[in-house]
């Protein structure tokens, strides 16, 4: 009986731990704060120098649990990664997660060296450790934000966020072995060996990616079964990847782009599940690390890993960043944004348990190093992310759709999806131009019946619409039902003067003396709001272009056929400060 009651009080713990998870988040999200920063933090209350009392120190335990973590963050970013929406921005965003990972780790293996006495090839293990950003942290907090980022830079740090933790985890792996000495190394060994990680995480990636698709639209299974079966292939990917000496990490994050750009069946069951697997997968590896560190040693070295963080936050990623991204014309905003928002997270803490793991002398000022550089980066660079993206004009004005959508996978084909809305007063909806041509409109629920779309006569205000849509479309398709009762295209916030959508940006700045970038003087309005909206403009999106605003008046066929100028006054001049 008292085994049972240690076990009952056990499965109590653990039940209010993930309850303390899900208040954390809701508070993170409320206040601002890094979702990972509350997560450490309970961690370390938990721990041995906290309330919780905790001694738990088994790196082992904590590397496999982080592992499969990670392998489930890294296949959720992919399944996040639209070849549309990152096409232009994959070169530039490769460069940046090798080229730029090893920059950022040899410029930070030398304040090391000065800071902490180590010699060469520990400085480098040390700027290896922290020389990824973290993705579930970066999109985390846009999203929490309410962040939306022009299309060039979000892109670039989707993919970049993906691809460079591969990277990082191989390097830190390789040189943790040649330190330790378990086997023979040369420098044209770790190439090859490199070479070797990535050439069979790409080629096993994309092969898993195909057999992960085929298997979801080639078995009907029962309902709920598909998303356990991605997550289970993802992991089994994982793993034979790992064993014939590719890179696990890049294996499924390539595999998780594979199957977000093929059709699937139960596509929004697997999304759904993904997203609660990976928030599962962030709390608990976060509370293990948090309980891994001991809050009395990070005290000894506190003042030099806040060094090597200041010179990693303010030298060693602007180098990079700024290396690889200017031969590919990216702005100076852009490249000033991409350098601020490289945040570290869990991955660094993760990979400085690899020493632990291998024993290496000096492991545990690896790990706590680590933990002080994650803990100041999400502090310093987590609260202040929104004001970077406004200052480095980077942000773009708009609020996410308040519309509620209604999502159903149709058995039997995997090209369509049954979606549902309410008709909010004042949507585009309610004008049958703005309806796309490939979706149609099956049923209305109207006054508690059900009318088909011919009885219907169409959709009308509190109706609730029922769509036959391609699976690719929902994001589109919530704009059109956001309620926007204030709007007039008539009215004034929409500009004075109204052009056509195929204006050049160069003429109108000749004609009303604005200041256009050169980049941009062979934009047409369109272009500009294509660029910068993710190829999704709507009705009421502004952007500012010197002394003037253009504003989206009317669209067709997702692009501007209409906008509005409307030059400001001194005074909004000052308090817009907007720049195409």
């Amino acid at each position: 009986m008292d085994a049972l009651h240690h076990i009952d009080v056990r499965l109590l713990g653990y039940a209010l731990l993930v309850l303390a998870g899900v208040a954390s988040s809701l508070l993170a999200r409320r206040f601002g704060a890094p979702l990972l920063l509350v997560f450490l933090v309970i961690g370390m209350l938990l721990g041995v120098d906290g309330i919780g009392g905790i001694r738990f120190s088994d790196t082992r335990l904590t590397f496999l649990i982080g592992s499969v973590a990670l392998c489930v963050i890294l296949f959720d970013g992919g399944l996040r990664t639209r070849a549309d929406a990152v096409r232009g921005s994959v070169t530039p965003s490769i460069v940046l997660a090798t080229v730029g990972v090893l920059i950022t780790a040899a410029l930070t293996a030398v304040a090391s060296h000065y800071l902490l006495d180590l010699n060469l090839l520990q400085s480098l293990l040390l700027g290896t450790v922290v020389a990824s950003t973290d993705a579930a942290a970066v999109f985390f907090l846009i999203r929490a934000g309410g962040l939306h980022l022009e299309k060039r830079t979000g892109s670039t740090l989707e993919l970049e966020s993906g691809a460079n933790d591969p990277m990082a985890i191989f390097l830190t792996t390789a040189i943790t072995v040649w330190i330790a000495g378990t086997e023979a190394q040369t420098y044209l060994g770790l190439l090859w060996s490199i070479v070797l990680a990535i050439g069979a995480g790409v080629v096993l990636g994309y092969l898993g990616g195909r057999v992960i698709v085929w298997a979801l639209n080639r078995y009907d299974l029962p309902a709920g079964l598909h998303p356990w079966l991605a997550i289970a292939s993802a992991l089994t990917l994982f793993a034979l990847t790992n064993l014939v000496g590719g890179s696990g990490y890049l294996a499924v994050y390539i595999a998780g782009v594979l199957v977000a750009n093929r059709p699937v069946r139960a596509r929004s069951d697997v999304m759904s599940v993904q997203d609660a697997a990976t928030w599962f997968a962030q709390l608990v590896m976060f509370l293990l690390l948090g309980l891994l560190a001991t809050p009395h040693d990070l005290l000894k070295i506190l003042w030099p890993a806040l060094g090597i963080s200041a010179f990693l936050m303010l030298v060693a990623r602007p180098v990079a960043v700024f290396a690889c991204l200017m031969p590919f014309k990216y702005r100076l905003g852009e490249i000033g944004f991409i350098a601020w928002v490289g945040l570290r997270g869990a991955v660094g803490i993760f990979l400085a348990s690899i020493p632990l793991l291998a024993k290496l002398p000096n492991a545990w000022m690896y790990f706590n190093v680590a933990f002080v550089v994650v803990l100041t980066s999400l502090v310093v660079q987590g609260w202040t992310l929104p004001r970077a993206a406004h200052f480095f004009g980077i942000a773009v004005p708009r609020k996410d759709p308040d519309t509620r959508r209604v999502q159903l996978d149709l058995p039997g084909q995997l090209e369509y999806e049954l979606l549902g809305y309410r008709v909010a007063p004042g949507c585009r909806a309610l004008n049958p131009v703005h309806w796309p041509l490939n979706v149609r409109l099956l049923m209305v629920v109207r006054d508690g019946k059900i009318q088909s779309a011919e009885e219907s006569g169409g959709v009308q205000v509190q109706d609730y619409a029922y769509l036959l849509a391609p699976s690719a479309s929902a994001q589109r398709l919530d704009w059109m039902f956001v309620g926007n009762e204030s709007t007039d295209a008539q009215g004034s916030r929409f500009g004075e003067l109204v052009l056509p959508g195929d204006v050049e940006l160069g003429t109108l700045a000749e004609f009303y003396d604005l200041h256009v970038p050169a980049r941009f003087r062979k934009f047409t309005a369109a272009n500009l709001f294509a660029e910068r909206f993710d190829d999704m403009p709507q009705i009421g999106d502004h952007l500012g272009i010197g002394p003037a605003t253009l504003t989206v008046r009317a669209t067709k066929d997702d692009r501007v056929s209409e906008v509005g100028l409307r030059l400001l006054s001194l005074g909004e001049r000052l308090i817009s400060g907007a720049n195409a």
